[in-house]
Protein backbone atom coordinates (compact mmCIF):
# COMPACT_ATOMS: atom_id res chain seq x y z
CA UNK A 1 0.00 0.00 0.00
CA UNK A 2 1.21 3.52 -0.87
CA UNK A 3 -0.26 6.09 1.50
CA UNK A 4 -0.44 9.51 -0.19
CA UNK A 5 0.04 12.75 1.76
CA UNK A 6 -3.13 14.07 3.41
CA UNK A 7 -1.94 17.48 4.61
CA UNK A 8 0.89 18.43 2.24
CA UNK A 9 0.40 22.03 1.14
CA UNK A 10 -1.58 22.83 4.29
CA UNK A 11 0.41 21.73 7.36
CA UNK A 12 3.74 21.90 5.52
CA UNK A 13 4.93 22.97 2.04
CA UNK A 14 4.23 20.70 -0.91
CA UNK A 15 7.23 22.04 -2.84
CA UNK A 16 10.33 19.98 -1.92
CA UNK A 17 12.75 22.92 -2.07
CA UNK A 18 10.54 25.09 0.14
CA UNK A 19 9.96 22.18 2.52
CA UNK A 20 13.69 21.52 2.88
CA UNK A 21 14.30 25.21 3.51
CA UNK A 22 11.69 25.26 6.29
CA UNK A 23 13.01 22.06 7.84
CA UNK A 24 16.56 23.41 7.87
CA UNK A 25 15.43 26.59 9.59
CA UNK A 26 13.57 24.64 12.29
CA UNK A 27 16.43 22.21 12.80
CA UNK A 28 19.01 25.00 12.99
CA UNK A 29 17.27 26.54 16.03
CA UNK A 30 18.07 23.49 18.13
CA UNK A 31 21.59 22.59 17.00
CA UNK A 32 23.83 21.26 19.78
CA UNK A 33 27.52 20.39 19.74
CA UNK A 34 26.73 16.80 20.71
CA UNK A 35 23.55 14.87 20.01
CA UNK A 36 22.10 12.39 22.47
CA UNK A 37 20.92 8.84 21.86
CA UNK A 38 17.38 8.94 23.23
CA UNK A 39 14.94 6.09 23.72
CA UNK A 40 11.89 8.20 22.90
CA UNK A 41 10.56 11.70 22.36
CA UNK A 42 7.32 13.68 22.49
CA UNK A 43 6.73 16.11 19.59
CA UNK A 44 3.81 18.28 18.44
CA UNK A 45 1.95 17.87 15.16
CA UNK A 46 0.36 21.21 14.28
CA UNK A 47 1.12 23.06 11.06
CA UNK A 48 4.82 23.81 10.80
CA UNK A 49 4.10 27.56 11.09
CA UNK A 50 2.89 26.99 14.65
CA UNK A 51 4.88 24.08 16.05
CA UNK A 52 7.68 23.31 13.59
CA UNK A 53 10.25 25.11 15.74
CA UNK A 54 9.34 22.95 18.74
CA UNK A 55 9.55 19.69 16.78
CA UNK A 56 12.78 20.85 15.10
CA UNK A 57 14.39 21.58 18.47
CA UNK A 58 13.67 17.99 19.57
CA UNK A 59 14.77 16.27 16.37
CA UNK A 60 18.00 18.27 16.12
CA UNK A 61 18.92 17.29 19.69
CA UNK A 62 18.89 13.55 19.01
CA UNK A 63 20.71 10.93 17.00
CA UNK A 64 18.00 9.55 14.71
CA UNK A 65 18.36 5.78 14.11
CA UNK A 66 17.20 4.05 10.96
CA UNK A 67 14.20 2.41 12.68
CA UNK A 68 11.34 4.38 14.21
CA UNK A 69 7.95 3.68 15.80
CA UNK A 70 5.46 6.54 15.45
CA UNK A 71 2.45 6.63 17.79
CA UNK A 72 -0.14 9.40 17.67
CA UNK A 73 -3.81 10.21 18.08
CA UNK A 74 -6.55 9.41 15.60
CA UNK A 75 -8.33 12.78 15.32
CA UNK A 76 -11.20 11.52 13.16
CA UNK A 77 -13.79 8.94 14.32
CA UNK A 78 -12.98 6.52 11.52
CA UNK A 79 -11.28 3.17 11.68
CA UNK A 80 -9.94 1.04 14.50
CA UNK A 81 -9.10 2.50 17.91
CA UNK A 82 -5.66 0.87 17.77
CA UNK A 83 -4.70 1.04 14.10
CA UNK A 84 -1.40 -0.05 12.58
CA UNK A 85 -0.07 -0.47 9.06
CA UNK A 86 2.49 -3.19 8.44
CA UNK A 87 3.34 -2.89 4.76
CA UNK A 88 3.96 -0.37 2.00
CA UNK A 89 5.21 3.20 2.20
CA UNK A 90 4.05 6.75 2.89
CA UNK A 91 4.77 9.46 0.36
CA UNK A 92 5.77 13.01 1.19
CA UNK A 93 7.16 15.76 -1.08
CA UNK A 94 10.63 14.44 -0.14
CA UNK A 95 9.94 10.89 -1.40
CA UNK A 96 8.73 7.62 0.07
CA UNK A 97 9.13 6.52 3.69
CA UNK A 98 8.95 2.71 3.84
CA UNK A 99 7.09 0.88 6.59
CA UNK A 100 9.23 -1.53 8.61
CA UNK A 101 7.27 -4.72 7.92
CA UNK A 102 9.19 -7.01 10.24
CA UNK A 103 9.01 -4.58 13.19
CA UNK A 104 5.29 -3.97 12.61
CA UNK A 105 4.56 -7.70 12.54
CA UNK A 106 6.36 -8.22 15.85
CA UNK A 107 4.42 -5.39 17.50
CA UNK A 108 1.13 -6.78 16.19
CA UNK A 109 1.93 -10.21 17.62
CA UNK A 110 2.88 -8.67 20.96
CA UNK A 111 -0.26 -6.48 21.16
CA UNK A 112 -3.46 -8.19 19.94
CA UNK A 113 -5.36 -4.89 20.38
CA UNK A 114 -3.78 -3.60 17.16
CA UNK A 115 -5.69 -3.89 13.90
CA UNK A 116 -4.36 -3.46 10.38
CA UNK A 117 -6.45 -0.51 9.21
CA UNK A 118 -5.73 1.99 6.44
CA UNK A 119 -8.94 3.97 7.05
CA UNK A 120 -7.76 5.24 10.45
CA UNK A 121 -4.52 6.50 8.85
CA UNK A 122 -5.97 7.86 5.60
CA UNK A 123 -6.64 11.49 6.67
CA UNK A 124 -4.65 11.62 9.92
CA UNK A 125 -1.92 14.27 10.19
CA UNK A 126 -0.34 13.46 13.57
CA UNK A 127 2.19 11.01 12.11
CA UNK A 128 2.49 12.41 8.60
CA UNK A 129 3.98 15.74 9.72
CA UNK A 130 6.85 13.91 11.47
CA UNK A 131 8.03 12.16 8.31
CA UNK A 132 9.75 15.10 6.53
CA UNK A 133 11.86 15.77 9.65
CA UNK A 134 12.91 12.13 9.71
CA UNK A 135 13.55 12.05 5.98
CA UNK A 136 15.79 15.10 6.31
CA UNK A 137 17.81 13.66 9.20
CA UNK A 138 17.80 9.90 8.50
CA UNK A 139 17.12 9.39 4.78
CA UNK A 140 17.23 5.58 5.05
CA UNK A 141 14.81 5.28 7.97
CA UNK A 142 11.90 2.85 8.10
CA UNK A 143 8.97 3.21 10.47
CA UNK A 144 5.87 1.68 12.01
CA UNK A 145 2.73 3.88 12.12
CA UNK A 146 0.23 3.46 14.98
CA UNK A 147 -2.73 5.72 15.75
CA UNK A 148 -4.94 5.54 18.81
CA UNK A 149 -8.58 6.54 19.28
CA UNK A 150 -10.33 6.68 22.64
CA UNK A 151 -8.93 4.04 24.99
CA UNK A 152 -8.84 2.81 28.55
CA UNK A 153 -5.65 3.08 30.57
CA UNK A 154 -5.13 -0.69 30.65
CA UNK A 155 -5.18 -0.84 26.85
CA UNK A 156 -2.67 2.01 26.52
CA UNK A 157 -0.48 0.27 29.09
CA UNK A 158 -0.69 -3.00 27.15
CA UNK A 159 0.43 -1.25 23.97
CA UNK A 160 3.35 0.37 25.79
CA UNK A 161 4.47 -2.93 27.30
CA UNK A 162 4.29 -4.64 23.90
CA UNK A 163 6.33 -1.90 22.21
CA UNK A 164 8.93 -1.98 25.00
CA UNK A 165 9.35 -5.74 24.77
CA UNK A 166 9.75 -5.65 20.99
CA UNK A 167 12.28 -2.80 21.14
CA UNK A 168 14.26 -4.65 23.82
CA UNK A 169 14.48 -7.73 21.57
CA UNK A 170 15.86 -5.82 18.58
CA UNK A 171 19.63 -5.81 17.93
CA UNK A 172 19.49 -2.31 16.41
CA UNK A 173 18.28 0.88 18.12
CA UNK A 174 14.63 1.85 17.64
CA UNK A 175 13.36 5.35 18.41
CA UNK A 176 9.82 5.64 19.82
CA UNK A 177 8.09 8.91 18.88
CA UNK A 178 4.85 10.01 20.54
CA UNK A 179 2.96 12.75 18.69
CA UNK A 180 0.76 15.13 20.68
CA UNK A 181 -0.22 18.76 21.00
CA UNK A 182 -1.03 20.06 24.46
CA UNK A 183 -4.09 22.02 25.66
CA UNK A 184 -6.37 23.46 22.96
CA UNK A 185 -8.29 26.71 22.47
CA UNK A 186 -8.22 28.26 25.90
CA UNK A 187 -6.43 31.43 26.97
CA UNK A 188 -2.64 31.62 27.19
CA UNK A 189 -2.73 31.79 30.99
CA UNK A 190 -5.11 28.84 31.41
CA UNK A 191 -3.27 26.75 28.81
CA UNK A 192 0.12 27.27 30.43
CA UNK A 193 -1.24 26.22 33.84
CA UNK A 194 -2.92 23.12 32.42
CA UNK A 195 0.06 22.19 30.28
CA UNK A 196 2.41 22.50 33.25
CA UNK A 197 0.31 19.97 35.15
CA UNK A 198 0.45 17.50 32.26
CA UNK A 199 4.14 18.11 31.54
CA UNK A 200 5.05 17.54 35.18
CA UNK A 201 3.58 14.03 34.95
CA UNK A 202 5.38 13.36 31.68
CA UNK A 203 8.70 14.59 33.07
CA UNK A 204 8.14 12.35 36.12
CA UNK A 205 7.76 9.36 33.74
CA UNK A 206 4.32 8.77 35.26
CA UNK A 207 1.90 7.29 32.68
CA UNK A 208 -0.96 6.69 35.13
CA UNK A 209 -0.52 10.16 36.56
CA UNK A 210 -0.67 11.71 33.09
CA UNK A 211 -3.81 9.75 32.19
CA UNK A 212 -5.59 10.81 35.40
CA UNK A 213 -4.38 14.43 35.28
CA UNK A 214 -5.53 14.97 31.69
CA UNK A 215 -8.96 13.60 32.49
CA UNK A 216 -9.45 15.14 35.93
CA UNK A 217 -8.14 18.58 34.95
CA UNK A 218 -9.97 18.61 31.59
CA UNK A 219 -6.77 19.11 29.60
CA UNK A 220 -7.41 18.77 25.88
CA UNK A 221 -4.09 17.09 25.12
CA UNK A 222 -5.02 15.26 21.94
CA UNK A 223 -2.23 12.67 22.00
CA UNK A 224 -2.19 11.83 25.68
CA UNK A 225 -2.96 8.19 24.84
CA UNK A 226 0.18 8.03 22.69
CA UNK A 227 2.14 9.71 25.49
CA UNK A 228 0.82 7.21 28.07
CA UNK A 229 1.87 4.27 25.88
CA UNK A 230 5.28 5.86 25.27
CA UNK A 231 5.86 6.54 28.99
CA UNK A 232 4.89 2.95 29.81
CA UNK A 233 7.41 1.72 27.24
CA UNK A 234 10.34 3.89 28.37
CA UNK A 235 9.80 3.01 32.02
CA UNK A 236 9.87 -0.68 31.09
CA UNK A 237 13.04 -0.28 29.04
CA UNK A 238 14.80 1.58 31.84
CA UNK A 239 14.74 5.26 30.88
CA UNK A 240 15.63 7.33 33.93
CA UNK A 241 15.59 10.91 32.69
CA UNK A 242 13.21 13.19 30.80
CA UNK A 243 14.14 16.60 29.36
CA UNK A 244 11.83 19.42 28.29
CA UNK A 245 13.54 20.75 25.17
CA UNK A 246 11.07 23.47 24.23
CA UNK A 247 7.57 24.67 25.08
CA UNK A 248 5.55 27.25 23.13
CA UNK A 249 2.00 28.25 22.33
CA UNK A 250 0.33 29.30 19.10
CA UNK A 251 -0.23 32.74 20.63
CA UNK A 252 3.46 33.47 20.23
CA UNK A 253 3.00 33.09 16.45
CA UNK A 254 -0.48 34.50 15.87
CA UNK A 255 -0.63 37.18 18.56
CA UNK A 256 -4.01 35.78 19.65
CA UNK A 257 -3.68 34.90 23.34
CA UNK A 258 -7.38 34.23 23.93
CA UNK A 259 -7.50 30.84 22.17
CA UNK A 260 -4.14 29.14 22.00
CA UNK A 261 -2.75 25.62 21.56
CA UNK A 262 0.25 24.47 23.59
CA UNK A 263 3.22 22.59 22.12
CA UNK A 264 5.80 20.65 24.12
CA UNK A 265 8.94 18.91 22.89
CA UNK A 266 10.54 16.36 25.23
CA UNK A 267 13.27 13.72 25.08
CA UNK A 268 13.55 10.54 27.17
Amino acid sequence: MIRLPAVSGRFYPSDPAQLNQELDSFLATGIHNSKIRAQACLVPHAGYKYSGHVAGAVYSRMEIPDRVILVGPRHFPRGASFAILSDGAWKTPLGSAPIDHSLAEKIMRACPLLREDSIAHESEHSLEVQLPFLQRLAPRFTFVPIVIGSAQYTDLEALGVAIADVIASEPEPVLLIASSDMNHYESEDVTRVKDRKAMDRVLALDPRGLFDTVRNEEISMCGYGAAVAMLTAVRRTGAGHAELVRYATSGEITGDFQEVVGYAGMIF
